[in-house]
């Protein structure tokens, strides 16, 4: 099962939805990594083995952020990041409750 490391600029419930449905998931923010640099956030992404889940497009660089490098970047790219919505899509991709 996949491990996932949620961004700073994602709800804190996206991390407890996740780990409520047996993943773990842990956030950006619970590590000290708020407000470092997004090559850090992804360094640390690889060397505990997470997925990102970022609404951030610098991830999306594959040039920068090459797929095989990483077990997983998901960029969530939505017309709106309130939060309600984002747990929504969270909840339907992940399949959970």
């Amino acid at each position: 099962m996949p491990k996932f490391k949620i961004d700073e600029n994602m709800p804190i419930e996206a991390a407890h939805m996740l780990a409520a449905a047996g993943h773990d998931a842990m956030t950006v923010s619970e590590q000290g990594l708020k407000g470092k640099a997004d090559v850090r956030v992804a360094a640390v992404c690889q060397q505990e083995r997470r997925v990102v889940v970022t609404p951030d497009l610098d991830f999306g660089n594959v040039r920068s952020y090459p797929p095989e490098d990483y077990p997983g970047i998901i960029v969530l790219r939505l017309a709106r990041l309130a939060k309600p919505r984002v747990l929504s899509v969270l909840r339907r991709h992940f399949a959970v409750t």
